[in-house]
């Protein structure tokens, strides 16, 4: 069995990055009013669910760096699509400079992430993305119910 990587640390990063260009294009898609307002059954307005990945990559990351353990908080004061936006951009480079501090050989150390999720460094890493997807598709969702055609999934840059 190769123990050749499917994607190296740095094309894991621009593939990040690419999800995080493309999730940017669906937060400003949204009307103002629903990007706040709107929901579906017991779902969160699309606002909440930004606010959700801007405290958890950036804090998480850092929290990894610096080799300590913080709390999650989501109840972010953003509460216009302005200042998410401005927000989003903000942490966009962070996330270059504080990921590119860890080593290959820390990626694969245990990280007690938020006090709640002890798993391999790029495992959390993972998470992150895998987060951002998820949320980014229940906005695609939201989108649509509004009649308003989201980005193509595939237009990452």
């Amino acid at each position: 069995m190769s123990t050749q990587a499917f994607l190296t640390k740095e094309e894991f990063l621009n593939n990040w990055q690419g999800h995080r260009t493309l999730t940017r294009k669906t937060i400003e898609k949204f009307p103002e009013k629903d990007l706040f307002e709107f929901k579906i059954g017991v779902m969160r307005p699309f606002s909440d669910m930004i606010k959700e990945l801007l405290s958890i990559g950036i804090p998480g990351l850092e929290d990894i760096v610096n080799n300590r353990i913080s709390k999650y908080n989501h109840n972010l004061p953003f509460d216009t699509k302005k200042a998410l936006l401005a927000e989003w951009d903000r942490q966009t480079p962070l996330i270059t400079e504080f990921y590119n501090q860890i080593s290959e050989d820390k990626l694969k150390e245990d990280f007690n992430l938020f006090g709640e999720f002890n798993f391999p460094i790029n495992q959390n890493i993972v998470y992150f993305l895998d987060n951002e997807i998820h949320h980014r598709s229940q906005g695609y969702v939201y989108l649509r119910a509004l009649g308003i055609e989201p980005p193509m999934f595939w237009d990452r840059w």
